[in-house]
């Protein structure tokens, strides 16, 4: 029973989590890059006109997608961590129970791993064919 309200209150975090990255994401759909670095709201903002984007904007989308998404894995990987710590620290014992919480952790740690190389790749990838 306690273990269940433990996972509820993860996935509510990790929902939230979701939440405010998706509404990061969208609320930057329509920023400009500058030239020399920088983001504002307009094209104006920049000393640019509207057809002078440094960027297409189907790479930076592609981006901000991929990004998105390598983020929410990386929360979960580290909310893996975590779960395998509480069941580690509640298994009184059990050979099996260490076992399992053993293996959450490992498997969150290699998400987290898979998940930092993934979030390099992507962006190596996505400057190679936009640049």
């Amino acid at each position: 029973m306690r273990f269940s309200r433990i996972k509820s209150a993860v996935v509510a975090g990790v929902l939230a989590i979701i939440g405010v990255e998706i509404n990061l994401v969208t609320s930057n759909a329509h920023a400009v890059n500058c030239p020399g670095g920088g983001i504002q709201n307009t094209y104006a903002e920049c000393g640019m006109h509207e057809g002078d984007s440094g960027a297409s904007g189907l790479d930076e989308q592609v981006r901000h997608i991929i990004n998105g998404v390598l983020y929410v894995v990386g929360v979960l990987a580290v909310v893996m961590v975590i779960v395998g710590g509480v069941k580690y620290t509640t298994s009184g014992g059990d050979q099996a129970a260490v076992t399992s919480a053993k293996n959450t952790i490992l498997y969150g740690i290699v998400g987290l791993v898979i998940a930092i190389l993934a979030y390099a790749i992507a962006n190596f990838v996505i400057g190679k064919v936009a640049g």
